[in-house]
């Protein structure tokens, strides 16, 4: 069963993020995933979290191994320590469901 992610993030260096988006959708893919949906948000009404939020999107995966596997690849998490970590601040996991 396909799994999806609704994530929220606090991007504070937009070139940095796009890069990482840029090197990481290949690695993404090869593990049987995408992005559905893709949103910057300029006001956020009602949170579960302290943790600001601009940016919001959905992750998916043909199944939960596959999400696993990609989260641990180590060139993602190359990608990621290079950065994702220096240009978002809170990622907030709103959501994890069957797709």
């Amino acid at each position: 069963m396909a799994v999806e992610m609704l994530v929220g993030l606090n991007v504070v260096d937009d070139s940095s993020y796009q890069t990482y988006r840029n090197e990481m959708t290949p690695i993404l893919k090869a593990y049987g995933g995408g992005f559905g949906y893709d949103f910057k948000v300029s006001e956020v009404l009602k949170s579960d979290t302290d943790a600001p939020i601009n940016r919001v999107f959905t992750i998916y995966f043909s199944n939960e191994d596959s999400m696993n596997s990609f989260f641990s690849d180590d060139a993602y998490l190359k990608v990621k320590q290079t950065h994702f970590e220096k240009s978002v601040t809170h990622t907030t996991v709103i959501a994890t469901y069957e797709r």
